[in-house]
């Protein structure tokens, strides 16, 4: 039973963060464009595992850095630089990944959308 509690407050949380995020909100987009044009041009099993993990890095990394924001408003409030610092830091993640979900989607989509062309 408890497993099943823990289930539904994830569930809970995951449905919080998509309805009230815009990150979220946006990157979810992004993510249902990705799997649309992977199944519009039938990419590889590979090339479907570089894009769900992609996805599921970038999508798990914003709910992370979503989360110690607010944790860190609720601990501090106001300004603070050294919350400053942990916020960059856990944005900067989020970009990493972003980033390189943008450069492993040119690697698995450019050559398909130019061929398409």
């Amino acid at each position: 039973m408890k497993f099943i509690q823990s289930l539904q407050f994830a569930i809970t949380g995951i449905a919080a963060f998509f309805r009230n995020e815009t990150n979220g909100q946006i990157q979810l987009g992004a993510a249902i464009i990705a799997v649309i044009l992977g199944w519009i041009f039938q990419i590889a099993p590979m090339e479907w595992l570089v894009v769900v993990l992609c996805i599921t890095m970038v999508l798990t990394l914003e709910m992370i850095n979503t989360a110690i924001e607010k944790l860190c408003d609720v601990m501090h409030p106001g300004y603070h630089p050294q919350i400053k610092i942990i916020k960059d830091i856990a944005a900067g993640a989020v970009l990493c990944a972003a980033i390189g979900s943008v450069i492993a989607g040119a690697i698995v989509f450019l050559p398909k959308i130019i061929s398409f062309f």
